[in-house]
């Protein structure tokens, strides 16, 4: 097996260009330390002065000192996270999403990764359940941290059951030691009715806030069912009247540890309020927003990021036609959003289109979860006209979307212009109007 990581890309202007590295070689060594993987190469490069053994494609092999000033970057990138690959997932968890998927699609979608390294650099939830003790030793020596937990279950039976995997009952004892060591830690609980709701949920909540502060917030989501569960687990999502038990003890759970830690600590997914046809908390309630990616506090955020934006809007402007795609779960806040704006700028036309999921069923309703071939078969002939596309239906690199088709492809299917916009309130209302607003933007 190969040491080293493989260099992916080099930042122009950067020290690695200068330098003379390029993608295709490989770092095998800093300051004589061997590479082994993305942390041994992140904490060897930490200093302003270290010394790189790269190797190039020729079999040559380079000795680079590099002198940098504090807070100059390297300049480049690594093409995975270790030379040996990734650490994959050893549960089979009667919820899992990447099961209930069907085949056919982009084989990245298929990665069952359970990775530490990547929980740190990226902020992927890990399940702790194939962590060694060694690897465990090496996570509290070097104080990799943040991380982020898969909880699901604090009670070991519990939690076994859910994963199908009589390591994952280790789980306490694991985040204690973490917690003592002074890791920061976001756990996220999949909330599966019926499973690990009711008084596991509550186990689960009091025993990790116990944790705090060294358990920064705990994420609540919804189980997400697609209609491809042949030969898996019976399981049903949570009905109105059940979201709205949940959310009340929510507010109980914010309401108190805000009162004793000054934190809400425990945070519900939209989805909950969705379902249980309440209104979004407001921003305080998020606090500083720590699991957005979890799908926890997105609506309030965009909703903020609409209102910091609407007085600078203009009172008119030239004849403008724009479709906006969505799912069906932001429907409402779009339509509102969609009413008010035309009735205040004249000129506008804005149409929206909340996309039922038929690829993965209807039950899936979030906008990053929409493919294009549902989007060209509800949206139709567009003659044209422009039609703005969340980046979160996207995946992170590429123009492509979940079903392996192309923005490109979407755009002459359906006879439109294609306008990628990032998840922020801000970037929406300019892309809307067609330019940009004098107005602080904030993340």
């Amino acid at each position: 097996m190969p040491k080293g990581l493989v260099i992916a890309a080099v930042n122009p202007g950067s020290i690695a260009e200068e330098m003379e590295l390029q993608a295709g070689d490989r770092v095998l060594a800093v300051n004589e330390e061997e590479i082994n993987d993305i942390i041994d190469f992140q904490f060897g490069i930490s200093e302003d002065d270290y010394t790189l053994l790269i190797e190039k494609p020729t079999g040559e092999l380079w000795e680079i000192d590099i002198e940098k000033d504090s807070g100059e970057f390297l300049g480049l990138e690594v093409e995975t996270i270790s030379a040996e690959g990734l650490k994959v997932c050893r549960n089979n968890c009667t919820f899992c999403f990447i099961a209930q998927m069907p085949k056919g699609l982009r084989a990245s979608l298929y990665d069952k990764d359970d990775d530490y390294r990547l929980s740190m650099t990226q902020g992927s939830f890990i399940t702790l359940s194939n962590l060694s003790e060694e690897e465990i030793e090496r996570i509290l020596r070097m104080h990799l941290s943040p991380l982020y937990i898969s909880v699901h279950a604090w009670n070991p039976e519990v939690r076994a059951r859910l994963m199908k995997n009589p390591h994952a009952g280790k789980l306490p004892e694991q985040i204690k030691r973490f917690a003592e060591a002074g890791i920061v830690i976001h756990a996220q609980v999949v909330l599966v009715p019926e499973h690990n709701d009711g008084d596991v949920l509550r186990e689960t909540v009091e025993r990790l806030a116990e944790l705090y502060p060294s358990v920064q917030s705990i994420g609540v989501v919804p189980v997400g069912l697609t209609r491809y569960r042949e030969q898996l687990t019976p399981l049903r999502g949570f009905t109105s009247a059940e979201a709205s038990e949940v959310l009340d003890q929510a507010e109980k759970w914010q309401k108190h540890f805000f009162e004793q830690m000054g934190r809400h600590v425990v945070y519900f997914a939209d989805e909950f309020y969705i379902i249980a046809g309440r209104e979004f908390p407001e921003a305080s309630v998020y606090d500083d927003f720590p699991q957005l990616e979890n799908g926890v506090g997105m609506a309030r955020k965009f909703m903020n990021e609409l209102e910091a934006g609407w007085k600078h809007l203009p009172d008119k402007i030239s004849e403008r036609q724009v479709h906006l795609i969505t799912g069906t779960s932001a429907q409402e806040l779009f339509e509102v959003w969609r009413r008010r704006l035309m009735e205040q700028v004249t000129g506008i036309t804005l149409t929206v289109h909340a996309i039922r999921n038929d690829f993965f069923g209807p039950s899936v309703t979030a906008a990053g979860l929409v493919t294009a071939q549902d989007i060209a078969e509800q949206l139709g002939d567009l003659s044209g006209e422009e039609f703005l596309i969340p980046q979160v239906m996207l995946k992170a690199d590429e123009d492509i979307f979940l079903d392996d088709l192309s923005v490109k492809w979407l755009e002459e299917t359906v006879n439109g212009t294609a306008i990628i916009v990032e998840n922020h309130g801000l970037s929406f209302l300019e892309q809307v109007i067609g330019y940009s607003l004098e107005v602080e933007r904030f993340e």
